[in-house]
């Protein structure tokens, strides 16, 4: 059995989440970074403890849970506390991350999708997949839509986008691009012909993986994994 990694990404309402949908509806693999996040930091888990003996208990909502507007505001303005929280949930998500391709492997999935929103800002995991997907929109169509998402202004709506490496920037380090700036049938055919893409595909990464786990153990092959993301 073959099985290969394959790192999807986006910008801010460009649509990721609908392309992801799709996947899903074809019984794709999809290990979701940002809710894997979420899960590392609920209460009485390690990272939880952690964060709150660095950010105080201020930052937490009524039932006990981390309040992330209150922690984003904090890491949006000081970056040496933003990359304090990083060494803290990184090598969390990354254990939780490797847990799941692992079930899949032995679940005998051809390819496994890592939905990354920072994938192509961090590049320290892109090494380790075969390929790398980018959901691209037109900048005037990104703005647009955030708008009308979110009730943003357009002057806060475009600080929102400028605050993110530019799409057109992450298209340069992209293998495949779905261009989701028309209509959601045009983004569904897109999403299709990717899939029967990588279902053709011979290639796999798993190999990769399981050489590092017997050269090194996992202990190794983890923290290796750890340094890059965090790097």
């Amino acid at each position: 059995s073959t099985m290969f990694l394959v790192g999807l990404s986006g910008g801010i309402a460009s649509g990721k989440s609908t392309v992801v949908a799709v996947l899903r509806e074809l019984g794709c693999a999809v290990i979701d970074a940002d809710v894997i996040a979420r899960q590392v930091v609920q209460p009485h888990s390690k990272a939880h403890q952690q964060i709150l003996q660095h950010f105080g208990t201020e930052i937490l909502l009524e039932n006990g849970e981390i309040n992330r507007e209150a922690l984003g505001n904090i890491i949006f303005s000081q970056p040496e506390k933003r990359r304090l929280l990083n060494s803290i949930t990184h090598p969390e998500i990354l254990k939780e991350m490797l847990k799941q391709v692992l079930k899949y492997f032995v679940l005998g999935y051809r390819y496994v999708i890592l939905d990354i929103p920072l994938l192509f800002e961090t590049r320290g995991l892109t090494r380790f997949m075969k390929y790398t997907v980018l959901v691209y929109c037109d900048p005037p169509t990104q703005l647009v839509r955030l708008m009308k998402r979110s009730g943003l202004g357009v002057a806060e709506a475009e600080a929102r986008i400028s605050s993110q490496l530019s799409l057109d920037e992450k298209r340069k380090w992209a293998t495949h691009i779905i261009d989701n700036s028309g209509d959601r049938e045009s983004t569904r055919r897109q999403v299709l012909q990717l899939h029967a893409c990588l279902e053709d595909s011979l290639d796999f990464l798993w190999a990769r993986l399981v050489v590092g786990t017997a050269v090194a153990g996992f202990g190794g092959l983890l923290f290796l994994l750890i340094r890059h993301f965090v790097s």
